[in-house]
């Protein structure tokens, strides 16, 4: 596999409005036909108090960062190029990311690779962009194409090895792998409260990009590669799109 024509990445997302009194009339009906599936406990869950949740449906969230890993270089000498591509306007980082995308895809062996990406990250994007006017890039692209025309690499599904009973976490699979996994401060189900309270749009940048770092790490290890050196990982400036990641 040569790495150098992979894109490593992983999006942020968070619910529309920061709290569901926050919802107009309509979209208060439709999160709550859809909290008929969702809630189990009825006597301790309410529409309100899950709204949270809404983050992970693209129909009811957005997009705050998504950021990107190039490998560049081979051996012990290879580096892992970082990007990302965040703030309030999801419109704005979605075109500036399909700008690079479309540059850095022009060649027909280039892949993409996320943690449960084909389960989330893949489809995710691509709602928003249509949700947003924006035309779906074609790395992106699977509709009337054969499996082996789709280069969507998925570290989750690698793992799975055709088991499809359970779910592996990147922090767990980077703990079994032996891969030193950066501490963050914040989860996954705390980005949320990080962009709606707190406001902190850099914390959850870092947070994501320690993400593709990890990331990375994992599929070089599925491939027996040394580990890219914490020195040669360069983080370039945020929320700047342009051709070369």
């Amino acid at each position: 596999m040569n790495f150098n024509n992979i894109l490593f990445l992983d999006i942020e997302t968070v619910s529309q409005q920061g709290a569901y009194e926050d919802l107009d009339a309509d979209w208060k009906e439709l999160w709550d036909h859809k909290c008929r599936y969702l809630i189990k406990n009825p006597e301790t869950e309410t529409a309100e108090s899950v709204y949270p949740r809404a983050a992970i449906y693209a129909e009811f969230g957005k997009i705050v960062c998504i950021s990107c890993g190039c490998i560049q270089g081979s051996g012990e000498n290879k580096k892992l190029v970082l990007k990302s591509y965040s703030g309030d306007d999801e419109k704005k980082l979605l075109t500036d990311f399909v700008h690079m995308m479309q540059s850095w895809s022009g060649h027909a062996d280039k892949f993409l690779c996320a943690h449960n990406g084909k389960e989330f990250d893949y489809p995710y994007l691509c709602r928003r962009m249509i949700i947003n006017g924006i035309e779906i890039p074609e790395a992106l692209k699977i509709s009337g194409r054969k499996p082996w025309e789709v280069r969507h690499l998925d570290t989750l599904e690698l793992w799975k090895f055709g088991d499809y009973k359970s779910y592996t976490s990147l922090k767990l699979l980077a703990k079994v792998l032996g891969i030193p996994s950066p501490k963050d401060d914040i989860d996954g189900s705390m980005v949320n409260d990080v962009y709606y309270v707190q406001k902190d749009v850099d914390r959850i940048v870092e947070y994501c990009q320690k993400d593709v770092i990890t990331l990375t790490q994992v599929l070089l290890r599925f491939h027996c590669e040394e580990l890219i050196k914490p020195a040669n990982i360069e983080f370039k400036n945020l929320r700047k799109a342009d051709a070369d990641v």
